[in-house]
Formats: structure tokens, C-alpha cells, sequence
């Protein structure tokens, strides 16, 4: 009898599972995509449409003498306008002081607003001393407080105190009530974990308050470009402000109106970039 022999069992390759079949979107969703995609087009044909009939009113109102041309100006009279300040390099010029002055003011009103609104929320004592102080400073009319900044700062810096008085109280208010808003469960886990204050503040309080701080983001940037334009109104030599002011003086409506375009095609493009920090923020924090 033979003696048993054992052979040797060549090893097997490891089964790796087949790769799952990508699932084809239902006719429903597609539907809903062709849908979302028509409503999207229609909602930009519309803004388009209302900009086109609110340019082609203007020009027939003021060409048909419903309005005073003079004092209003008209679409077409402005391109010219346009061209000519550009190459002489005076819209650039009151553009960036305007653009330069506004991300300033924005900048220090924004980090202060919400230094101050966490230590209000660190401290209740401070809070209940310092919020009547806060509501009236911000209720108060800031415009009132131009020529205090243009005797205090001098001509240069007064349009940066006006930009932070106006945005900055009401970053205050805004972020502190967005403190106080965190669910209240959140902070005492983290509490009962072993957290300190100061950990609540920055793992929960602020990634909690990310929504009311875009929020913050949003009205503070107008505020801030309003602030400018009252100081460049008072005190400036340069800037859209002083541009607008500048011509209504001499009554070059032209270039008042041009301005303002100009204005309103900035605070549109600033806004646009705060809603792109938003998506991109609440992918991250939403």
C-alpha cells in the first residue's frame, strides 16, 4: 500500500468583489434635472428682461421729455461717459479708492464685530452692561458722526471710520444672537467632556455660527460700501463718492449717473463673492 501524499495546494488569488455597475438615473430625476435647468434659464432671461426694460424706460422717458434729461441723463449719453473717464484714468482711479476703502472697512468691522459679540457671549456680566450701549449706538444716525471722524482721523481716514461705525454694531448684535442660538445641548456635552470655555467657543459656538456669520458677511459689505460713499460725500478727494458729489456740483449728470452704475456694478460683484464663500463654506460646515 501506497504510503498518503500530501500535496502541496497552490495558493488562490484573493477574490476581490466585482465592481458594482453604476446605477443609471431614473427618467424622474432627469425629468427634474431638465426641469431645474429651465427654471434656472428662465430666472436669468428674467433678470435680464427687467434690466433691458428698466435701460430701454429710462432712454424713452428721458428722450421723450417725460423727464428732464439734464437732471436725470440717459443710457445711451453714459456709454461716452464711460469710455471717456476710462482713458483718462479717473475711473480707475476713484474706482480702487472706493473698492480699496470698502475691503477695509469691511475687513476690521467684520473681525471686530465678532471679537466683541464672543466676549459677550463669554462674559453675561459684560452683556447685561453693555447691550443698552450697543442698541443705541447702533440706532444712532451714523452720518452724524462725519464730522467728528473728519476732525478726528483728517480727510484720509475719516472714510474708513465711517465704513466700521456704520457695519460694525449691527456684526455685533447680529453674530452675538448667533452665539446664543447654539443649541444649548451641544455646549453642555462638550462641557461634560471636558471641554473649556474657550474650546466650546471654537469647536462649537463658531462652526455652529457659520450660517449667521455669512449672514453677517452679506449685510455687512453693503453697509461698509454705504459707509464710503458718505465719508468720500464729506471729506474725500477721490473716490465714487467724490466723483458723484463732485459732479452734481457742476451738474455733470453724466458722470453722477455713470458713477452710480459703477457703483451698483461693484456692490453687485462684491455680493457675488461673499454668495461664492457661502457655497463653499456651507459644503464644508452645512
Amino acid at each position: 500500500m501506497e504510503p498518503l501524499r500530501l500535496h502541496a495546494v497552490p495558493p488562490q488569488p484573493a477574490r476581490t468583489p466585482a465592481a458594482a455597475a453604476p446605477v443609471a438615473p431614473s427618467p424622474d430625476y432627469l425629468a427634474y434635472l431638465r426641469r431645474e435647468k429651465r427654471r434656472s434659464a428662465m430666472v436669468l432671461g428674467a433678470r435680464l428682461l427687467v434690466l433691458v426694460l428698466f435701460l430701454a424706460g429710462w432712454e424713452l422717458a428721458a428722450r421723450g421729455k417725460f423727464v428732464n434729461p439734464m437732471l436725470t441723463s440717459y443710457p445711451s449719453a453714459l456709454w461716452p461717459t464711460f469710455v471717456d473717464l476710462v482713458h483718462n484714468g479717473k475711473l480707475g482711479l476713484h474706482t480702487w479708492a472706493t473698492f480699496n476703502a470698502t475691503v477695509i472697512g469691511f475687513v476690521i468691522s467684520m473681525l471686530t464685530g465678532i471679537a466683541i459679540a464672543a466676549a459677550l457671549w463669554w462674559s453675561e456680566f459684560v452683556y447685561k452692561v453693555l447691550d443698552p450701549y450697543l442698541v443705541v449706538a447702533n440706532a444712532m444716525p451714523k452720518i452724524a458722526f462725519v464730522p467728528i471722524f473728519y476732525i478726528w482721523l483728517g480727510s484720509d481716514y475719516s472714510v474708513y471710520g465711517m465704513a466700521i461705525a456704520i457695519a460694525m454694531f449691527i456684526t455685533i448684535l447680529v453674530v452675538y444672537e448667533g452665539f446664543r442660538a447654539i443649541d444649548p445641548n451641544k455646549v453642555k456635552l462638550a462641557r461634560t467632556l471636558g471641554a473649556s470655555r474657550a474650546q466650546v467657543l471654537t469647536k462649537v459656538v463658531l462652526p455652529g455660527s457659520v450660517p449667521t456669520l455669512i449672514s453677517a458677511l452679506k449685510v455687512n459689505i453693503g453697509l461698509s460700501l454705504v459707509g464710503v460713499i458718505v465719508g468720500e460725500f464729506q471729506s474725500a478727494n477721490e473716490g465714487l463718492g467724490f466723483l458723484i458729489i463732485n459732479g452734481s456740483q457742476v451738474f455733470k449728470l453724466n458722470v453722477v449717473m455713470t458713477a452710480i452704475v459703477v457703483l451698483g456694478v461693484m456692490s453687485g460683484a462684491m455680493y457675488l463673492a461673499i454668495a461664492r464663500f457661502e457655497a463653499a463654506a456651507m459644503r464644508r460646515y452645512g
